[in-house]
């Protein structure tokens, strides 16, 4: 009997370890498998298009933060400022007004709002435009993207027009990926006047992002109330998250780095700017940053805050591919 039953205990023991092997080399996989999907599988390199195209692309974005800005500062849209911008676009879904009762953020965000009017101006004057897409900014689609950042639901759920802290975590979202973009578009432009024109775009939405990440850097060791995390740690979440979406490779990061070595001339911890080892911007390509604003890790499958697909040639090309 002791026999049987040691070879029963040998048996088992085998068999566990069996199956534990199994399941890390399936684990193993799996995890291969879910890197090709999110990274060596997307297409990073260049894309053919013309100066138009490539200008006129940028207009998805400058509609997102217009709409954005203009709501939370002042909690009314571009069509209330001047309806023959949108084109006949449709209203965004879900803008309000933020309770921004810092009033220097408050006159931040109006500025910003303003100052992404003229660029839809400057835009559609330059090259031409086309009608604002269906822009999706409610409180639920922030709150559905932060559970994504954190990899849980939050309790209660993230509230970006809550207060002054919130809506520079939201915003922290959303021009710096414009910054990619016009990044990219640069150096691919051949006329003067368009290069010209993404020069100066480029210039203001750095201003932009700087002055947004150095308002979060001031409080980025204070905890995102009510939850566990602080500032700066949800800035690298949220940034992390934008890596993931892009699926490119690492082009963006938290406004605190873990060590000196991801650091400006691997001597800081502090991340204001956030750039490469050279200290130059990141770059991004349009299906990169459409993978990141729809939220779906694919250029061709519309969501997130562009529920039908952003506008224009270039994303419209990417929709025909589905």
């Amino acid at each position: 009997m002791k026999l049987a039953m040691a070879r029963s205990i040998s048996h088992f023991k085998n068999t566990a370890s069996l199956f534990l092997l199994a399941l890390n080399l399936s684990l193993t996989i799996h995890q291969v498998l879910g890197a090709t999907d999110n990274s060596t599988l997307k297409y990073c390199g260049p894309i053919t298009a013309t100066d138009t195209d490539r200008v006129q692309f940028a207009l998805n974005l400058e509609f997102l933060e217009t709409e954005f800005f203009l709501y939370g500062a002042l909690g009314k849209g571009l069509d209330s400022i001047n309806p023959a911008y949108s084109q006949g676009g449709p209203p965004p879904i879900g803008g309000q007004k933020a309770l921004l009762e810092d009033p220097v953020v408050a006159r931040i965000i109006e500025e910003f709002a303003y100052e992404e009017v003229g660029h839809i101006r400057a835009i559609t004057s330059t090259v031409g435009g086309f009608p604002r897409p269906l822009l999706n900014i409610s409180r639920g689609l922030f709150a559905r993207s932060f559970n994504d950042v954190v990899g849980y639901p939050l309790i209660p759920p993230f509230e970006p027009y809550a207060n002054s802290l919130n809506f520079l975590l939201a915003a922290y979202i959303i021009p710096y990926v414009g910054l990619n973009g016009y990044v990219s578009t640069l150096p691919s432009l051949n006329s003067t006047i368009s290069r010209s024109l993404v020069a100066k775009l480029l210039a203001i939405e750095s201003g932009q992002d700087a002055v947004i990440r150095t308002l979060l850097y001031e409080r980025a060791n204070e905890r995102v109330v009510p939850y566990k995390f602080t500032v700066a740690e949800l800035t690298n979440l949220i940034s992390a998250r934008r890596n993931s979406l892009g699926g490119c490779g690492n082009k963006d990061e938290g406004i605190i780095l873990p060590n000196k070595t991801l650091g400006a001339e691997n001597q800081t911890t502090s991340n204001v700017l956030s750039a490469d080892a050279n200290s130059l911007a990141y770059a991004r390509t349009p299906a990169e940053i459409l993978r990141i604003v729809y939220g779906s890790f694919n250029e061709s499958v519309p969501g997130g805050f562009f529920p039908k697909g952003a506008n224009g040639v270039i994303a419209k090309s990417y929709l025909t591919r589905i």
